[in-house]
């Protein structure tokens, strides 16, 4: 498997679906990544933590420049948490948990980004504005209500389903709304 196109391909992931669902500096981008499927193989059968820390490299190069902040989904193993950056947690009020990623326990991916962080934590849950499903991970429970899905020109990281998602705010009284005439019927300013 090519890393470096691994790499190259969730950078050029982010951009799009940044490019499509404006970002707000500090917003949360959720992360679940499937590194054995990236690899060919059943989730969670073929950990990879080279497949891992490309992925990990992809994200790095895209988020800084946007100001957004990762939540790396674990597996099912740990409930599906997530990796956050302790001021992140603190931020969004989230409550942490006392558990440290490992490969059949969170997964590669969870894993490496718990090794890269400068003071990684993990949270139960979190409702991110955006979201990367990297080989059929589910990341929905963690995007605010209403996850919309975003159509990417790349729909494959390696041999993984790639899945993408934004949140809209909920469209709510019916007939008799009046909805504000700077958004559109997708929640979209």
């Amino acid at each position: 498997m090519d890393l470096k196109s691994i790499s190259d391909n969730v950078s050029k992931a982010i951009e799009e679906l940044f490019s499509i669902a404006p970002v707000k500096p500090g917003q949360i981008l959720v992360i679940g990544c499937s590194t054995s499927e990236i690899m060919g193989g059943r989730i969670g059968k073929y950990s990879s933590m080279e497949a891992a820390e490309a992925v990990v490299e992809g994200i790095a190069n895209v988020i800084p420049k946007y100001d957004v902040r990762l939540a790396a989904q674990c597996c099912e193993h740990l409930n599906r948490a997530l990796v956050v950056e302790e001021k992140v947690a603190e931020q969004y009020n989230l409550e942490v948990v006392t558990v440290k990623p490992a490969m059949h326990a969170g997964g590669a991916f969870a894993t490496m980004v718990f090794e890269k962080m400068e003071h990684p934590v993990v949270v139960e849950y979190i409702k991110g504005h955006f979201g990367l499903d990297i080989g059929d991970t589910l990341i929905g429970m963690h995007i605010k209500h209403v996850a919309v899905p975003v159509r990417l020109s790349i729909n494959k990281i390696g041999q993984a389903n790639l899945v993408a998602a934004r949140y809209r705010p909920k469209l709510i009284g019916g007939a008799r709304a009046v909805i504000p005439e700077t958004w559109d019927k997708t929640g979209q300013k």
